[in-house]
């Protein structure tokens, strides 16, 4: 592999940021390797609070990485760019130009040259070819998309109290992101009855719509089951084993003939990888575009490409079904590579099995209520949370990705800081 070698990370989220952290501090800072990390985005956000940011109850200007500071505090280097093509005879990845907001052109088309590459690219919603859908909905995938859609629902809001008129919105797809927007979403108006109209929180028509026959259908019944419950009682209408099968301007058409009217429509269903990794040449993916992986993380047909989170898929020995895209997987594969990685490209050792610790999982519906499981790992295990215990333990999986970013001071001081300014500014964006 040369000397120094050159370890690309493309996809700064969970995973990519993650590794890329513990192979600078590592490898990078005493010139053991070259490591560059890929994003076509400057800053990086915990993607589990994304509906947060999306509903503005969460500053993103605190929660936000970015790129290029944390890259020169952990011995890596950051590059701008967004992924297009991969050539693996001359071990390049060609990157699109980049375009300024106002479609000026600030970076052309170039190509960044690698020894191991390592793809982190995460995973969007799935419109599974629904019309309508990319031109009528809303996507929480990505920091941008959030906004875009905090921008959008203020509008609405607005609108809403002005005209003395329901607001009604639509979230397709009830696993983690669309539940927990449901609740950020009724939190966001009861505080904003605060601000001038008491009225407002009542004027929230919200429906959630699952094709499966109950909701957050990867998390254990006991979850799906109390989740429901609270989002019924906040007052919402969820419909299960609803398939949305078109979208319009001002709302949705379902599987059995009818027309639902909305103003804001989420899409939040399904997941796949980006559509151009399934015309990689000679990569295998499944149909969502998911790199197929060894249990060593390497892709079938290439020694020299790895990919975790999202973007990938593994059954692990035994197991029936893929890991699933979430988190705490992206968490643990980029930990595994982090530990392994340095040994096996010194040629000291070879790479063991990736091993997955089902720690449990948990879902919070904002201040209403929380619920989760504790995994087969640790002191309870398998047992069920919920109230306080349950938020502070979701609170915590963040606060774990801060240190792990940064170190326990850093952390420390950052958590400090988001309280202090939470002392100062108000608890929902307004502006």
């Amino acid at each position: 592999m040369g000397q120094v070698p050159r370890i690309v990370i493309v996809g700064g989220g969970i995973a990519g940021l993650l590794l890329a952290t513990r192979l600078g501090d590592t490898l990078g800072r005493n010139g053991r390797a070259r490591i560059t990390l890929i994003d076509r985005s400057a800053t990086h956000v915990w993607k589990p609070m994304l509906h947060t940011i999306a509903a503005g109850t969460r500053d993103v200007r605190q929660q936000q990485v970015i790129y290029l500071a944390h890259a020169r505090e952990h011995g890596f280097d950051y590059e701008p760019g967004e992924m297009q093509d991969l050539d693996r005879d001359t071990r390049e990845v060609k990157l699109a130009e980049l375009r300024a907001p106002s479609g000026e052109v600030v970076i052309g088309p170039r190509v960044a040259g690698y020894d191991v590459l390592i793809l982190a690219l995460g995973s969007r919603a799935n419109d599974f070819g629904t019309p309508g859908v990319l031109d009528h909905c809303h996507f929480i995938d990505s920091q941008a998309q959030a906004e875009a859609f905090n921008e959008n629902l203020r509008i609405r809001v607005f609108q809403s109290v002005v005209a003395n008129r329901a607001f009604r919105v639509s979230i397709v797809g009830a696993g983690a992101t669309g539940v927990e927007l449901a609740a950020e979403l009724s939190r966001l108006l009861e505080v904003a009855a605060g601000y001038g109209d008491p009225d407002i929180r009542s004027r929230l028509n919200l429906t959630l719509y699952e094709s499966a026959p109950r909701i957050l259908a990867a998390f254990p019944p006991a979850i799906s089951e109390s989740s429901e419950a609270q989002l019924r009682d906040i007052g919402f209408t969820v419909r299960t084993g609803t398939r949305v099968t078109a979208a319009e301007a001002d709302g949705l058409r379902l599987d059995d003939g009818s027309r639902q009217p909305a103003d804001l429509i989420v899409w939040a269903a399904g997941v796949k990888a980006p559509d151009f990794l399934g015309r990689l040449n000679g990569i295998a993916v499944n149909r969502s575009n998911q790199i197929s992986v060894r249990p060593t993380l390497q892709a079938l047909d290439d020694d020299r490409i790895f990919a975790l989170g999202d973007c990938s898929t593994l059954t692990p020995a035994g197991h029936e079904r893929p890991l699933a895209p979430t988190a705490q997987v992206a968490t643990q594969q980029a930990e595994f590579l982090a530990k392994y990685l340095p040994d096996w490209l010194a040629a000291r050792a070879a790479l063991p099995d990736f091993a997955f610790k089902d720690l449990g999982a948990l879902v919070s519906l904002s201040d209403y209520n929380a619920f989760g499981t504790l995994g087969q790992f640790g002191f309870f295990r398998g047992g069920f949370i919920k109230g306080r215990f349950a938020q502070l333990s979701h609170a915590m999986l963040y606060r774990r990705h801060q240190q792990a970013l940064h170190g326990f001071r850093k952390a420390t001081l950052l958590w400090t800081a988001e309280r202090l300014n939470g002392l100062v500014q108000p608890e929902i964006r307004l502006s």
